[in-house]
C-alpha cells in the first residue's frame, strides 16, 4: 500500500475523503446486490459478496484470501501491514450474510440496492437488506482501506479485516470456522471493532436539550438458545392420560414467560448508567440502581436512550418455539419448544438454576446451542481511541459505554484473547428507530451516515 505521506495538502486530503465516501455508497450498493441471505441450518451462500469485496481490496495491492468453509460458504481475510512491527495488531471484523427478506414486504426489492429519500426524515437512504447489518460497514472498511492506498498512506499497526460467513446463525461456518482452524491469521492481535455500537441515538437532556450518544458496545450477553421436552403416555383424547407432555411442557413455559429475572448489574452496565445519566444531566438518587424497580425508573427516565440499558440490566429468557402432536384427538407422548436465553458475564450459574426451577422435574433441558458473555474494559486506551474518533467529526457528541443484549461475532474472537468492541459509526438524523432498522422491512441507511463513518473509521484505524 506504499508508504505514509505527510506531504498532501489539507485539501487533497479532503477531497480523497469526499471521494472515499462516495466509494462507500458505491461498494455497500453492490454488497447489496449480492443475495447472501443466511437460511440457518447450514443453507447460505456468500462467495458472491466474498469475491466482491476481496477483488475491491485487490485492487490496493494486498492480497487477500477467500476461504470455505462449505460449499459456498465464503469468509475473507486479509492484513494490512502496519509502519511500527512492534505495535499490537487490530482486528476488523464485520459479516457478509444477511437475513431473510420478504420482496412483498419491502418498499424496494430488498437486493436492488436503491438509493430514495428515507419516508421518515427525507433524507437520500440506501435501502436493501444488509444496508445497517452490516454490509455498510464493511463497504465503509473497503472504502477507507482503497482510499488509504490512493494517498500512499498505512497505519499504524497491522490491521487484519475478517469479513466472515455465518454470524446471522452459529458462526460455524464463519468466525468459529476461522477461529478453529486459521487463527494464525489473527497473530498479535489484542483488540478488535465489530458491529453493535457507533451509531447515533438522539436523545433529550432533563432540561429539554438535544443531546447526540454514541454508544460503543463493551460487552455482550451470552446466547442460551434452548431445547425443552417433555415426555408423557400417548393416548386418545377422549381419554386423557394423567401424566400428559403438552400440559406438563406448557406449564414450564408459562412459568419461564412470567419469570421475573432479579437485577444483575455489571461493570459495563453500570458504566453505561453512569454515563448515560450524565450526559442526560439526570439527577441521581440513592439506591436507584439497588432493585428491579429502582433500576427500571431510573432508566425509563432515559427516554430514547433507555434501549441502550433496558435489556442488559437482568438475564432472560424468551418461549419462542412450541411443537406437539400429529391429530387433535391423539394425546402426544412427547412435546418440545425453544427458549432464547441471555445470559449477562457473571450470570451462567444464575441462569442454570432458574431454567432447573423452572421447568421442573417433569421437563428437562439442553442448550441447542450456547455462547458466552464477553466484555471488554472501558477504562481502556482502545475505548478512549474509539470516542476520540467518533469527537473529532461530531465534537458535542456523547461517548457511552454498552452492553448489548444481543449476540456478534465477538464472542468467537474473543477467544482468542482478544478485546472485543462493537463499533460501525454512522451519524443518523433524529427520527429514525435504528433497532427496528436491524432485521426489519426496508432496511436502510442514510448516505451521510455513510460518509461521516468513512471519516471515523479513517480517523481510528490510523491512530
Amino acid at each position: 500500500m506504499g508508504h505514509t505521506n505527510t506531504s498532501l495538502p489539507d485539501s487533497a486530503r479532503e477531497d480523497a475523503l469526499v471521494e472515499a465516501g462516495e466509494d462507500a455508497v458505491r461498494l455497500t450498493r453492490e454488497l447489496i446486490r449480492r443475495d447472501s441471505t443466511n437460511h440457518g441450518k447450514g443453507e447460505g451462500d456468500e462467495r458472491a459478496a466474498a469475491e466482491f469485496i476481496a477483488e475491491a481490496l485487490g485492487t490496493t495491492g494486498l492480497s487477500p484470501v477467500v476461504l470455505e468453509s462449505a460449499d459456498r460458504r465464503a469468509n475473507v481475510v486479509v492484513r494490512i501491514p502496519g509502519t511500527d512491527p512492534d505495535a499490537d495488531a487490530l482486528l476488523v471484523h464485520g459479516h457478509l450474510d444477511v437475513v431473510p427478506a420478504d420482496p412483498h414486504d419491502w418498499t424496494f426489492p430488498p437486493f436492488a440496492g436503491e438509493i430514495a429519500d428515507c419516508p421518515v426524515t427525507g433524507v437520500p437512504s440506501l435501502w436493501g437488506r444488509g444496508a445497517v447489518d452490516m454490509k455498510n460497514t464493511i463497504g465503509m472498511v473497503t472504502a477507507v482501506v482503497r482510499h488509504w492506498s490512493e494517498l500512499g498512506l498505512r497505519p499504524r499497526r497491522d490491521i487484519v479485516l475478517a469479513f466472515v460467513a455465518d454470524e446471522e446463525d452459529s458462526a460455524a461456518y464463519g468466525a468459529d470456522y476461522l477461529v478453529r482452524g486459521h487463527a494464525d491469521l489473527f497473530e498479535g492481535c489484542t483488540v478488535a471493532i465489530g458491529e453493535g455500537g457507533g451509531h447515533t441515538v438522539h436523545a433529550t437532556t432533563s432540561s429539554g436539550a438535544a443531546a447526540r450518544l454514541y454508544p460503543i458496545g463493551s460487552a455482550e450477553r451470552g446466547s442460551a438458545w434452548l431445547t425443552l421436552r417433555s415426555h408423557g403416555t400417548a393416548g386418545h383424547g377422549s381419554r386423557p392420560p394423567r401424566d400428559n407432555a403438552v400440559g406438563e411442557l406448557a406449564a414450564a413455559v408459562a412459568r419461564i414467560d412470567q419469570h421475573r429475572w432479579p437485577l444483575h448489574l455489571t461493570p459495563v452496565t453500570r458504566a453505561a448508567i453512569d454515563s448515560i445519566a450524565q450526559a442526560l444531566e439526570i439527577e441521581r438518587g440513592a439506591g436507584d440502581t439497588g432493585t428491579n424497580e429502582a433500576v427500571d425508573a431510573l432508566v425509563a427516565r432515559f427516554g430514547t436512550a433507555a434501549p441502550l440499558v433496558g435489556p442488559t440490566v437482568r438475564n432472560s429468557a424468551a418461549p419462542t418455539m412450541l411443537s406437539a402432536g400429529y391429530k387433535v384427538n391423539v394425546v402426544p407422548g412427547d412435546a418440545t419448544a425453544g427458549v432464547d436465553g441471555r445470559v449477562l458475564p457473571g450470570g451462567q450459574d444464575q441462569f442454570v438454576e432458574t431454567m432447573n426451577t423452572l421447568t421442573g422435574d417433569r421437563v428437562e433441558w439442553e442448550y441447542a446451542h450456547s455462547s458466552p458473555p464477553v466484555a471488554a474494559p472501558v477504562d481502556s486506551p482502545a475505548f478512549d481511541a474509539l470516542r476520540a474518533a467518533i469527537l473529532a467529526h461530531d465534537p458535542d457528541g456523547l461517548v457511552v459505554p454498552v452492553c448489548l443484549g444481543g449476540g456478534t461475532d465477538a464472542k468467537v474472537f474473543s477467544r482468542l484473547g482478544i478485546d472485543c468492541y462493537g463499533f460501525s459509526p454512522m451519524r443518523m438524523p433524529a427520527g429514525i428507530d435504528y433497532p427496528s432498522l436491524l432485521h426489519g422491512v426496508d432496511e436502510r441507511v442514510p448516505l451521510e451516515g455513510l460518509r461521516f463513518g468513512v471519516r471515523v473509521l479513517d480517523s481510528f484505524l490510523r491512530s
